[in-house]
Order: C-alpha cells, then structure tokens, then sequence
C-alpha cells in the first residue's frame, strides 16, 4: 500500500546535517494536488484516485477537462494521473487537496520522472564503449566507432538487440529508497537526497510504500 503525490523538479541545492557534512539534495514542489475522480469496483471495476497538478490556463484547456475540474470544484491542471493501490484508511474523497503533509521528515520514498532527452547519440555516450583508444597500426578515425557489428555469410545480417547509435534519454526512470531531509510546508516544498530524474520543471510521481 502506498501515499503518493504529484511534484515538479525546482532544482538541485545542498544542505548541513547536524555534523556538519554537507549533503546534495533535489528540491521538488510537492502539491497542492486535487482528487479529481474517485474510481471504485462497482463503477469502474477497480479502486483508483485521480490526481491533478499545476495551474493551467482555460483558453489551453478542452471543454471536456473544463468541465471534468469544475466537477471537483477547482481550475484547470496540467498534470491529471491516477493512482491505485492506496493506503487502508487513507482512501481520499472527490474534491479533497493533498499537500506535502503526507510526508514525514526521515522517511524514504520512491521518485518516478523521465529522464532528460539527449536526441542522437553514438556508441561511446549511450552504451559507455572505449572506443579504440590510440591511433596505433594506421587506424584512421576510429576512436568513436562501434567497430564490427555483424557476421558474414552466416547469418548474413545483424542480430536484433545489438548496441549501436540512435535515441538517448527521454525514458520513464524510478529512484527508490530517497531519504526525506527536509519539508517546507509553507511553499510545499520537499527536501530529498541525491537526484531524481529529469530537468528542471519536469513532473514528478513521488511514492511511499508502507
């Protein structure tokens, strides 16, 4: 069973523990976030909540989301997603706002996002290969290649599966077991240690599993 909100990334700073030993850690916005539906096993054939998150404008808004948000008695959001599996006793109801008092101080929690996107890339950056490594014996030009990739006449074509060059990052990525330093629950704002993925401002899932 789990507690879980919806963030955005602000950024990376680092705070003194009382040792004194300096400690990065990731800032993220933690809420406001309204329960915009309430999904059970008699309407819907499962139990579920649905979350929104972040302030958006009505001329960006459909006129079917417009109408699902005043439905819950709030304004327009830019993130909407919907959560199972909650906490016994915890089950929030149509319209209630969850902030980051859900989380304590010390406590670990589990981060999703998507990583940042890195367009095209070669052998060396997206599967860590050395590459040659000296301009020995007349090679020209082969730091950075991916050397050989496929065998001759048999079977005459390239195994599917083999590393080569193409699309780096923008991939859904979870941190697990991120210590909770500090909460600020006047900005909403949460503490954890280490890093999250993503850049600054992307959205955020951030779990707690009991």
């Amino acid at each position: 069973m789990k507690s879980a909100i919806l963030g955005k990334k602000i950024g990376m700073t680092s705070i003194y523990d009382a040792s004194g030993k300096n400690i990065p850690c990731t800032v993220i916005e933690a809420g406001p976030c309204v329960v915009t539906q309430v999904k059970t096993v008699e309407t819907d054939g499962y139990d579920a909540i649905q979350l929104a998150f972040d302030e958006k404008k009505e001329k960006h808004t459909t006129k079917s989301l417009m109408g699902h948000f005043k439905k819950a008695g709030t304004t327009p959001k830019k993130v909407v997603y919907e959560f199972t599996r909650f906490e016994p006793g915890h089950q929030k109801q149509f319209g209630d706002i969850l902030t980051v008092d859900v989380f304590i101080e010390g406590e670990y929690i589990d981060v999703v996002g998507t990583t940042k996107g890195k367009g095209f890339q070669g052998v060396i950056k997206r599967h860590g290969f050395s590459g040659v490594g000296d301009k020995t014996h007349g090679q020209h030009d082969r730091l950075r290649a991916p050397g050989s990739v496929g065998a001759s006449s048999w079977p005459s074509r390239v195994f599917k599966g083999l590393r080569m060059a193409g699309r780096t990052g923008g991939n859904r990525c979870k941190m697990i077991n991120l210590q909770v330093l500090k909460i600020v629950k006047e900005k909403n704002l949460i503490l954890v240690k280490g890093s999250v993925p993503g850049p600054k401002g992307s959205y955020l899932i951030i779990e707690r599993w009991s």
